[in-house]
């Protein structure tokens, strides 16, 4: 047979042995779009070659009377007999009936869905990651976060303290920093590790020197947990009774109950010390703790604004309702009247005053051995806000001197519940004027009693109180409204 020339045409009617001159040489006719050479060797085998010059060697045949043409490779990746033993190997497809496309859909389906399962589970992998790394500091600033808008001020600031860091420098006390919160140290912890176990070694540990803290913190951290046992994507990673434990409540320790309280006896003895403190502005206030049975926090707050000498009322900001008013009463009032309007505080301060050292660690271990927070300075120590800071120091040297000594200024307010016994006042009369909540039926739905009615009983106690103190005190002689001072 002649050796068919280079340059010669291609006759792509009849079949030729592939060699990779002839498809070197192979171009698409003029005219057309796509042109096939067909192989002698293998039937079924196909070389395409289009109008742009591209080639491809393609295997035909036909499936259930339909032309099937599938691309194997391009021939500068696939050797002459790479693509033979490829149309082959399609060709015992085709004669099994099968087409050879569904296959490749199939195992393209096959290849995705292996991939999306992949995907899914190293998604899933380092979710479940991220979740046993949650710490508790990130979960819990998500709760006061969704919790914030049902929660008064005074309950948001003791989340807020409870996990603080510490380590800031005091504002009354130069050179001391701020000791870490109660919770802080299990803030870092992995959620999934908050266990029981975990809860009462730490309560163990920070009970040695804040027993009363870590109750409160115990608490917090109960509605916490009962919090994350209820959202979907954490309730599998909390322990909700972790901090309900036997053991933990044993090391914090039960709350003694509180029985600093004034007896009868006692008020001329308590009130001759108190008028004499020298602070006019601590004198004041103390009294007006033990006449009102308000908050310490709360006559601390008074602003002149809340002082109503048209109705003669106070406005008493308060944890339970927001604010309650309660009745001026006459000496109250001339109590207020004589104190200097400084600024916006009814119990203002006016200058700093800086202590012995010595006084302040004296201080400290008498509020140590009682379980509570040493104050730090005095009662006429002025603060950022121009308030009384610390009345607490006056009235315990006060109260030492009358042999009065553990009465606390929250003594004052259980003093005035229990000093209204004597009276035989009504109960809810009292716990309104306290801002407690009704504690019946009757008191919480049906009975809220106007200003002027709790007036009658208010004034019956002053005086009552005033009498048993020995207090000289004319009504009469009261400041009559808006005769108050001005200082500068």
């Amino acid at each position: 047979m002649a050796r068919r020339k280079a340059d010669a045409p291609i006759d792509l009617a009849q079949p030729h042995a592939l060699t990779a001159g002839l498809i070197a040489a192979l171009r698409c006719p003029e005219g057309k779009e796509q042109a096939f050479l067909r192989d002698a060797v293998t039937k079924g085998l196909r070389v395409r070659v289009t109008a742009a010059g591209a080639k491809s060697y393609v295997f035909e045949s036909k499936v259930n009377g339909k032309t099937l043409r599938q691309t194997i490779g391009n021939p500068d990746a696939w050797t002459i007999e790479a693509a033979r033993a490829e149309a082959n190997r399609l060709r015992v497809l085709v004669d099994q009936k099968t087409d050879p496309r569904d296959l490749e859909r199939q195992r393209a389906e096959a290849a995705e869905l292996a991939r999306v399962e992949a995907q899914a589970k190293a998604e899933a992998e380092a979710k479940a990651q991220a979740a046993r790394a949650l710490t508790v500091g990130t979960a819990w600033a998500r709760y006061i976060a969704e919790r914030r808008p049902h929660w008064g001020e005074r309950n948001y600031a003791d989340h807020l303290n409870m996990t603080d860091e510490g380590g800031k420098a005091r504002k009354r006390l130069a050179g001391v920093a701020t000791k870490p919160g109660p919770l802080a140290p299990i803030m870092a912890m992995r959620l999934v590790d908050l266990d029981a176990k975990a809860v009462e070694a730490w309560a163990i540990e920070e009970a040695k020197s804040r027993p009363a803290r870590v109750r409160l913190a115990l608490r917090l951290l109960k509605a916490f947990l009962r919090w994350a046992a209820a959202e979907s994507d954490l309730s599998d990673k909390v322990e909700p009774a972790a901090a309900s434990a036997k053991k933990a409540r044993e090391a914090a320790g039960k709350a003694k109950p509180k029985d600093d309280v004034l007896e009868r006896g006692q008020l001329s003895a308590w009130f001759g010390a108190v008028i004499g403190i020298p602070n006019a502005v601590t004198a004041a206030y103390v009294q007006t703790l033990l006449l009102t049975g308000a908050r310490p926090g709360e006559v601390l707050a008074l602003r002149w604004e809340d002082v109503n000498t048209q109705w003669m009322s106070l406005t008493i900001r308060d944890k339970v309702e927001g604010e309650r008013q309660i009745p001026l009463t006459p000496y109250v009032w001339s109590l207020l009247a004589a104190l200097p309007r400084r600024n916006e505080w009814v119990f203002s301060s006016a200058r700093a005053i800086s202590l012995d050292p010595k006084h302040i660690k004296r201080r400290e271990r008498y509020h140590a051995a009682r379980g509570t927070a040493a104050p730090v300075g005095d009662a006429a120590q002025v603060s950022k806000s121009g308030r009384l800071m610390d009345p607490d120091e006056a009235h315990r040297r006060a109260c030492i001197a009358v042999n009065l000594d553990g009465l606390t200024l929250h003594g004052l307010r259980r003093s005035f519940a229990s000093l209204t016994e004597w009276l035989e006042v009504p109960a809810g009369v009292v716990a309104q004027i306290q801002g407690h909540k009704p504690s019946a039926t009757a008191e919480k739905h049906y009975k809220r009693r106007p200003l002027d009615l709790l007036r009658v009983h208010h004034e019956r106690i002053e005086a009552w109180i005033l009498e048993q103190a020995r207090v000289q005190f004319n009504a009469k002689t009261a400041p009559a409204p808006g005769a108050l001072r001005v200082v500068a």
